[in-house]
C-alpha cells in the first residue's frame, strides 16, 4: 500500500486499516469490499445486503460491508473505491458531483417528481442514467451499476417553516455540493456545508438551525432530538448511485460481470418494493419518540415560492454543471415525461380493469336479481300457482 494511500486511512480505527491491508492483495480477489453512505439497516445498508446476498448465491465469491463510519467520510470511500482498495461504493451525487459535475443536475429543485410509481419508473428506464452518466463516471474510474431514490427529502429545522422568509438567516448543514447550496440560497437560507459526523452535535449546539434527508434517516440518526420541526416541501427525492471501480469491473470475467449486473439488479427491485410506505412507517416512529415535533405538509400555495426558484437554480447547473449539462437535463426531462405517461398509462388500465370487473359483477348481480324475482317453474305434476 502506498503512502498516499495509507496517509488516506489515518483516522481509520487499527482493525480497519488491517482489514484493508489484508484484502487489498491478489490473494484475496475473490473477497469484494463494498462501503456505503449508511448504516447496515438504512436504505443503502439494505441494497447492500440484497446486494451481498445474490453476489454469494451465484458465485464463489465474498462481499465484505463497511457501513458509514467504517472507513472514514463520504470522500474517503470514494478515494478508496477510485484506488481500487474498495471494489465497490454507494454514494449519492451530491458527494459525486465534485468529480462529475454533470451529476449535480439531481439536485434541482422540483425536477424528480412526487409520485412514487412516475418516479420509479423514470429510475428503472432513464436513458440519462442508463446511457449518458456511464461515460463520465468511466471518466474518474469507476462503473456505474445503478442509481435509485431513497425517499422524500424533509427539511428538520429548530423553528417553522412554511415561506422562504422563515429561511432568512437559518444556517442550514448541506452536502459540499455547489448546485445545492444555490438551491438553499434561492430558498432564502444560509448553506453550510458540513460531513454528516458533525451534524447532531452543531444542531445540537446551534451552529446550524436545520439540515435535509428522508424521513428513515431522520428517524434512524435521531436528528429530532435536536429539532422541532419537519417540513414537507416536495422539492426532491434523494438519489444515490452504486458503482465499481473500473479496472477491477473490466478485470472480471464475463461470468463474474453478469453476476454483479444480475445482483444490482436484484437489489434494485428489491430496493424499491422495501422502501414501499417507508417514509409515513419512519414519520409515525418519529411522532412516537417526540410527541411534540410538528410535522407540516406544505400546500400547493405555500409551495410556489419555493418552486419559482427551480428556474434559477436549473440556469447555474447549466453554468457549472459541465460539458453535459444542457444534454443531460434535456434527456432527464424528456425521461420524466415519459415515466409520467408510463405512469399515467398503467394507472388508467388499472382503472380500466377495476371499472370492467366492477361492471361484471354488476352484470352478474342484476342476473342473479333477475333469475330471483322470476316466478318458479313448478315442478312436474303441480299445478301453477295463482
Amino acid at each position: 500500500m502506498t503512502y498516499k494511500a495509507i496517509t488516506t486511512y489515518k483516522s481509520l480505527t487499527a482493525a480497519s486499516v488491517v482489514a484493508l491491508m489484508l484484502g487489498a492483495g491478489a490473494a484475496s480477489a475473490d473477497t469484494w469490499r463494498y462501503a456505503f453512505e449508511e448504516a447496515m439497516e438504512e436504505v443503502q445498508g439494505k441494497y447492500a445486503q440484497k446486494f451481498k446476498e445474490e453476489v454469494e448465491a451465484n458465485s464463489d465469491h465474498e462481499v465484505q460491508l463497511f457501513p458509514f463510519g467504517t472507513l472514514g467520510e463520504s470522500a474517503d470511500i470514494m478515494e478508496q473505491a477510485q484506488s481500487g482498495i474498495l471494489q465497490f461504493v454507494d454514494q449519492s451525487p451530491g458527494f459525486t458531483g465534485a468529480l462529475i459535475p454533470e451529476a449535480q443536475v439531481f439536485f434541482v429543485p422540483y425536477l424528480l417528481p412526487a409520485d412514487g410509481e412516475e418516479l420509479n419508473t423514470f429510475f428503472r428506464e432513464s436513458k440519462a442514467i442508463k446511457e449518458l452518466f456511464p461515460p463520465l463516471y468511466v471518466e474518474q474510474g469507476l462503473e456505474l451499476l445503478t442509481m435509485f431514490p431513497e425517499g422524500e427529502v424533509m427539511m428538520t429545522t429548530q423553528n417553522a417553516v412554511t415561506s422562504p422568509e422563515d429561511l432568512n438567516e437559518v444556517k442550514f448543514r448541506v452536502m459540499t455540493n455547489p448546485l445545492l447550496v444555490e438551491s438553499y440560497q434561492a430558498f432564502g437560507a444560509t448553506p453550510t456545508p458540513l460531513p454528516w459526523g458533525e451534524v447532531y452535535g452543531a444542531l445540537q449546539t446551534g451552529i446550524i438551525q436545520g439540515q435535509e434527508n428522508p424521513a428513515f434517516f431522520i428517524e434512524s440518526t435521531k436528528m429530532y432530538e435536536v429539532t422541532d420541526h419537519i417540513t414537507r416541501l416536495g422539492h426532491n427525492n434523494f438519489t444515490t448511485a452504486v458503482m465499481a471501480n473500473k479496472e477491477f469491473y473490466d478485470g472480471l470475467s464475463d461470468e463474474d460481470k453478469e453476476v454483479v449486473q444480475n445482483a444490482s439488479q436484484a437489489a434494485f427491485d428489491y430496493i424499491l418494493e422495501y422502501q414501499q410506505g417507508l417514509t409515513e412507517e419512519s414519520l409515525a416512529k418519529i411522532k412516537e419518540a417526540k410527541p411534540d415535533i410538528t410535522i407540516t405538509t406544505l400546500t400547493e400555495e405555500q409551495r410556489q415560492p419555493f418552486m419559482d426558484t427551480a428556474e434559477s437554480v436549473e440556469a447555474e447547473y447549466l453554468e457549472i454543471g459541465g460539458e453535459q449539462a444542457q444534454a443531460i437535463l434535456d434527456q432527464m426531462k424528456a425521461d420524466l415525461e415519459m415515466a409520467a405517461g408510463s405512469a399515467g398509462g398503467e394507472a388508467a388500465a388499472e382503472a380500466g380493469t377495476d371499472t370492467a370487473a366492477a361492471e361484471g359483477e354488476m352484470a352478474e348481480g342484476e342476473a342473479a336479481e333477475g333469475d330471483a324475482s322470476a316466478e318458479p317453474m313448478p315442478a312436474e305434476g303441480e299445478q301453477p300457482s295463482n
